[in-house]
């Protein structure tokens, strides 16, 4: 295969009035000149001067004699123009200003890089606002007229604007092609060289405006990578362009036509398009496709990805087999794990609060560059956060673990007022998280000083002018700067694999090529608004509109195949998220369009996801198990770990057995247990002085005035030092009090027309349960929340801040008590009553719930048969289902078996 270059120099080479030293290469990229400049070697035998090869914005920057500024900058300098020229009532914040000035920047740049007639131009868009906001209504709004006459200063902005930065020898990239244009004819006669001009497309009217100058006066020849195939197709979008220029420009009237132009791209080729879900799985296709080529294949394939996140799934996705690879495209900063870093800091800053959110300091903490220099630190923090249920934090909380941490966090964790200050915090910042060996960790230290010199830009801007005034609007400026830095990649751009975006392909031929994303709304990108302009408008005054930015992205995907012999494209299939399902109209544009012995071959790729059958799990009872299970004998097995053992032997296993719980999480909204543990300590208080006493009106009413401050309390020792004064924590602190309120209610309405007498509250019991069958000690224990006389009647109480209705407390049948989990409520009250008993040894008693969601039901006992009584037969009845179940516990034979949800 030879290439586009390749050709051209051999077209060249055959005039022998070629002088190649006095030339002057004119390419749309730099890498486009390094693979000219490495091919020019190859073709000569001879020693010469090597010819001069320029970018397009070289050779215009040369022409125009200016220093080109970028878009942060723009924005700086054009505000400086916006202060001067408006009044100072009618002015508008920085950040105000940000989110209309970059659109309007950019119209700038549009219309200056096609040659438009500036004051014409912005008279008629001012016109069409009149008409779209009513201008000739009588009387018109302050927000009308305000608008209006913002329309009408534009002229004056762009003009005023354009004034001062040629002042200071300065340009951005529209103004600096107006400016060449203008000046060509002069930098042409200030030099004899030639120019030639190669791999060009789309151009612009200030492009157009050169090169054809160049060509007028004979001094250059240019060369259009176009295929014959496409050029001859009318209606074909990658030849878009250039059919017009063969038809517009004096160049191609006379006698200069379009002859000898390749026809490779309807040899035989090899076109394979691929299906395949999300991102990482066009990363491992791609990887298993290269894994396929052999080290000459790869010195002349290219990857070329649509997505710049596909680069880091690529890059951790590459076979063994590549040697070399080549990145050209760069990886964006706002890709780098730094990048979450900074987010989050800025989030930390813009907080209204003193204290810290503890989920931003604990990302802060976990993050990667933190963590290296903070060490154990770090857990310690975090295990303190939890402990303590620091929801937020305050500064004097967070460095109370040692110098270390002050020294490393102090300069983001402190509160600016002032942009400059924050960005000399951040630049501190990155100073205490360098590696002490940055040689073992280069990539860390490469992000890191990419940050640094990002903040020192921002820091310089701000000490020129300075209309940033917060910090919301300095994370907008350095949100808007993250996007265009990037960290280049080093390597060899003329063999072994060449990875690379869509733009740096231009000029450049491979024959295998893999495409990736080859999308809707990736490829091409689609409609575009970010422009005052309107459509109509652009057509009227010849701007590009959607349709010629498509064609660019037409000629670029068809000059990928054009000499390629192997080509895979591959796009996603996932029908969800942005920028993905639907195929690029590209893939069906191939499949019409192509010729038959090119016809794309389709294939479809799905993850194999092999079928999860639910297999119910089972642990075997190993004698360390059964010695575990002896000791929690022992000690006494409480009502609420049998109750697991009914609802889910496998979580009993877990919990009790293994020990396992679930993990301490810091608790921003009161849990249902921290609830139904501040209601039963609040009442554990109220009650505890009158055991063994009878309660009368006074106690409660004296009870009911305490409520606010026990609760309080109550919260404060459970739920340690989250806020209950704001937000859900607030309507559950008072919905505690209403609880406990709603029950004393209830309590003095009991104690109007009866005798209650506390027994005992909230005390620890345990009890022995013989079992013959087994030859150590069974005990049963737990904490019994109340027991009291009601008129002499024996009552064993328990609280539950949850519903329960009295249906759950009747029982039909004993065998269903301790195998079905909805009778654990019953199963619990009678535990609570078999330990009374083992204690008073009492004739008859009630045992029942009394449910805070459910007090209208009031005391709701336990009921078998329609009968509330517990005496001994009951007790024995239940007693003889709870040795089958523990019995069942104990047996080695039957495993613990997980039960189906």
């Amino acid at each position: 295969m030879k290439s586009f270059i390749e050709e051209v120099l051999e077209s060249l080479f055959r005039n022998e009035n070629f002088n190649l030293s006095e030339t002057v290469f004119i390419l749309p990229s730099k890498r486009a000149g390094s693979f000219l400049k490495e091919t020019i070697k190859s073709k000569t035998t001879s020693s010469l001067f090597a010819p001069e090869v320029v970018s397009t914005e070289e050779f215009i920057e040369d022409v125009a004699q200016l220093q080109p500024i970028d878009n942060t900058q723009s924005l700086f300098k054009f505000y400086q123009t916006y202060l001067k020229l408006t009044p100072k009532e009618e002015q508008e914040d920085f950040e105000t200003f940000y989110g209309w000035a970059q659109t309007l920047i950019y119209d700038f740049n549009e219309i200056d890089r096609y040659l438009i007639d500036a004051n014409h131009f912005f008279a008629y868009l001012s016109r069409i606002q009149d008409i779209n906001h009513w201008s000739l209504a009588d009387p018109q709004t302050e927000l009308v007229t305000n608008y209006l006459r913002f329309w009408n200063r534009l002229p004056e902005f762009y003009q005023h604007y354009q004034n001062k930065l040629v002042e200071n020898k300065e340009a951005y990239q529209g103004l600096m092609y107006r400016l060449a244009s203008e000046q060509i004819e002069k930098h042409l006669k200030s030099t004899n060289k030639n120019y030639v001009l190669l791999g060009f497309n789309a151009l612009n009217n200030a492009e157009q405006k050169l090169f054809q100058t160049i060509l007028d006066n004979n001094r250059g020849q240019i060369f259009w990578d176009i295929d014959k195939y496409l050029y001859d197709d009318q209606f074909h979008e990658a030849s878009l362009f250039i059919r017009e220029y063969a038809k517009s420009w004096n160049y191609y009237q006379e006698q200069k036509t379009f002859q000898h132009l390749p026809s490779h791209y309807s040899e035989k080729k090899n076109i394979e398009v691929i299906g395949i879900p999300k991102n990482i799985g066009q990363a491992k296709q791609t990887a298993e496709i290269l894994s396929k080529l052999t080290k000459e294949q790869l010195n002349k394939t290219a990857v070329v990805l649509n997505d710049e996140g596909l680069l880091i799934p690529l890059l951790n996705s590459l076979p063994e087999n590549i040697e070399k690879a080549n990145i050209t495209m760069g990886l964006p900063l706002k890709e780098t794990p730094l990048a979450a870093l900074f987010e989050v800091i800025f989030e930390l800053q813009l907080q209204q609060d003193q204290n810290y959110y503890y989920k931003q300091i604990v990302e802060i903490l976990n993050h990667p560059a933190v963590l290296s220099q903070l060490g154990s630190n770090s857990k310690k923090i975090q295990e303190k956060i939890h402990e303590e249920n620091w929801v937020y934090l305050s500064k004097e909380q967070l460095f109370s673990l040692g110098s270390s941490v002050e020294k490393i966090l102090n300069p983001i964790i402190t509160k600016y007022q002032s942009p400059r200050e924050l960005l000399q915090a951040f630049i501190n910042f990155i100073q205490q998280l360098r590696p002490e060996k940055a040689s073992e960790k280069p990539l860390e230290t490469e992000y890191l000083f990419h940050f640094h010199q990002l903040f020192v830009k921002l820091q310089n801007l701000l000490a020129e002018n300075h209309p940033i005034k917060t910090i919301k609007a300095l994370q907008r400026v350095y949100r808007d700067s993250l996007t265009t830095e990037q960290l280049d990649f080093s390597g060899s751009p003329f063999d072994g694999l060449q990875i690379m975006g869509m733009l740096e392909s231009r000029v450049l031929d491979f024959e295998n090529v893999i495409i990736t994303s080859v999308n809707e709304g990736v490829l091409p990108a689609g409609k575009s608004t970010n422009s005052f302009i309107t459509f109509d408008l652009k057509k009227e005054y010849g701007l590009p509109t959607y349709k010629e930015k498509d064609a660019i992205y037409t000629y670029h995907f068809y000059h990928l195949l054009q000499r390629a012999k192997n080509v895979h494209i591959l796009y996603n299939t996932e029908p969800s998220g942005l920028n993905s399902g639907e195929k690029s109209r590209f893939i069906t544009q191939l499949e019409i369009e192509s010729p038959e012995h090119n016809q794309p071959k389709f294939k479809f790729f799905n993850p194999y996801v092999p079928a999860n059958k639910e297999q119910l799990k089972k642990i075997e009872k190993s004698p360390e198990v059964l010695e575990k299970l002896k000791t929690l004998a022992a000690h006494g097995f409480s009502p609420s770990a049998l109750t697991t053992y009914i609802r889910n032997p496998l979580d009993f296993y877990k919990n009790y057995v293994l020990n396992i719980r679930d993990m301490e999480e810091v608790e921003e909204t009161v849990a249902a247990n921290t609830l139904g543990t501040v209601v039963h300590d609040t009442l554990e208080h109220f009650y505890k002085p009158f055991e063994k006493k009878q309660i009368v009106k006074e106690d409660l009413i004296k009870m009911k005035t305490q409520i606010e401050k026990q609760v309080k309390f109550e919260f404060e020792k459970t739920y340690k030092q989250a806020p209950i004064n704001k937000g859900k924590n607030l309507i559950i602190f008072e919905i505690a009090k209403r609880y406990i309120f709603n029950f004393l209610e209830r309590e003095l309405k009991e104690v109007d027309t009866n005798e209650l007498i506390i027994k005992e509250v909230e005390n620890k019991l345990t009890c022995e349960i013989s079992i013959p069958e087994l030859d150590f000690p069974i005990n049963i224990g737990g904490k019994v929340d109340r027991v009291d006389y009601l008129n002499n009647q024996l009552r064993i109480v328990d609280y539950k801040t949850g519903k329960v209705e009295s249906r759950d407390l009747k029982l039909n049948e004993w065998s269903e008590l301790s195998g079905d989990y909805k009778y654990a409520k019953a199963f619990q009250v009678l535990c609570y009553s078999r330990m009374i008993f083992e204690e008073t040894k009492f004739e008859h008693a009630e045992a029942g719930i009394i449910s805070f969601k459910n007090l209208k039901s009031g005391f709701m006992p336990f009921i078998h048969l329609k009968n509330s009584t517990i005496d001994k037969d009951t007790l024995k009845q239940f007693e003889t289902e709870l040795k089958s179940l523990i019995l069942e516990i104990f047996n080695p034979k039957i495993p613990f078996e997980e039960k189906e949800v």
